[in-house]
């Protein structure tokens, strides 16, 4: 008689960039012989079913996109359209399929520790949506840093070296940091990866992954960049991406931009304001890779483009994500190399300034002399708080360490 297949591993996210770690780790574990699924308890988990990994349940996304804890309208607006509810239902899936599973791997926050340790299961955790940097000392919430003592959770993957100190202090436990996989895909494999050169200089635009903000987003930024000095508007000096997602359509961006001066181009790009916009779609990376300067209204993609290096300009926006809160408290987590002009969300001041910020920046990296220390400090954040790529692999290599100890289940 064959032997009953191993049982599988189960995925637990919650949220956009956690499930984007959450995929590669779990094609990474499937590329090593394990049966994977994924259980995403914010929005449709579509990295995952890119991937072709199996996603339990019925899921459903919110308009919130998981992020109504940030204000009292947020809270309230998921309460109205039922959230708590799906979250419980969730929940409560687990809990009925919880004998399947070898190990339970928890990526985001409490919710998912939350879960992994109701599933009565081995659980490891990667804990990446915390960090000491935004305070100095982790102030994790209630029941989070009980649970995270429990025998249950084997073991604890902090996003960077400090938060890993920190919480290894608190919990009394080793906490350890493994890199962040969400570097990994743009880490390698992107085209030109050399800053531009004067008189051509590479801006790229990272609007948000989330809809309607996304566009709302891209508005803003068209709004700023018409707004730039005259001689960031000459021919050939400034090259000009936008990264974007697939649900956003041409024509969509056309109708929205066509009001503020801009033109949709056969070619796929917005001509105004003497300037070129290309629009691009499934080209992340490699237009990360060619930045010389990022303007981003993004959660993950900041992040990643810290990772490589790259000085991010924020503009902040109405939200649900990108407000000025949010911004505020990823500068405190990125570091230095975040620039954000002062000014209300939106308003005309605020973009005024934006442009001029941008426009410094891209003097200061055009000057070799005053380029070089702010390109140094640039590097010493990205190791210090993103961290080396290559986390989805060591992170899959402990993963199959746990599930061949004898004391996984």
């Amino acid at each position: 008689m064959s032997s009953a297949p191993p049982a599988p591993v189960l995925l637990l996210s919650n949220g956009h960039g956690e499930d984007l770690s959450g995929c590669l780790l779990a094609v990474a574990l499937r590329q090593r012989g394990v049966a994977v699924e994924a259980l995403p308890l914010v929005g449709h988990g579509e990295a995952y079913r890119q991937a072709g990994i199996t996603v339990l349940g019925r899921t459903h996304s919110y308009s919130t996109g998981g992020l109504g804890y940030t204000s009292l309208l947020g809270q309230l607006t998921e309460l109205l359209q039922g959230q708590p509810l799906y979250l419980l239902g969730r929940l409560a899936l687990l809990r009925r399929l919880r004998r399947r599973y070898a190990l339970v791997v928890a990526v985001g926050d409490l919710l998912p520790v939350l879960g992994a340790w109701l599933s009565g299961r081995g659980a490891v955790v990667y804990l990446v949506a915390y960090s000491s940097h935004y305070e100095g000392r982790l102030r994790l919430p209630w029941p989070c840093g009980w649970l995270l003592r429990r025998r249950r959770i084997q073991a604890v993957w902090s996003r960077d070296a400090l938060t890993a100190a920190d919480l290894s202090e608190q919990l009394g436990r080793a906490v350890h940091f493994l890199g962040n996989p969400f570097l990994d895909p743009v880490a390698t494999g992107g085209a030109a990866a050399t800053r531009g050169e004067p008189p051509c200089q590479h801006l790229a635009l990272l609007p948000g992954s989330r809809l309607p903000e996304a566009l709302r987003n891209l508005e803003l930024m068209l709004r700023l960049l018409a707004l730039l000095p005259a001689d960031l508007r000459q021919p050939g000096r400034l090259a000009l991406e936008a990264a974007l997602v697939g649900q956003l359509t041409a024509a969509e961006i056309g109708a929205m931009a066509t009001p503020l001066g801009w033109r949709l181009a056969a070619a796929g790009e917005l001509e105004g304001h003497g300037l070129r916009l290309a629009l691009g779609w499934g080209r992340f990376a490699a237009i990360l890779h060619r930045a010389d300067l990022v303007l981003s209204m993004a959660g993950t993609a900041t992040e990643q483009a810290v990772g490589l290096a790259k000085p991010v300009l924020q503009l902040a926006g109405r939200g649900p994500q990108f407000t000025a809160g949010f911004a505020e408290a990823q500068r405190r987590l990125l570091g230095p190399g975040l620039f954000c002009a002062p000014g209300a969300p939106g308003s005309a001041a605020a973009l005024a300034a934006g442009a001029a910020l941008a426009a410094e920046v891209l003097g200061e990296l055009a000057d070799q002399r005053r380029a070089a220390p702010l390109l140094e400090t640039l590097q010493r954040q990205a190791e210090r708080r993103i961290g080396p790529a290559g986390g989805t692999q060591r992170m899959a290599a402990a993963i199959m360490e746990r599930i061949a100890s004898p004391a996984h289940g």
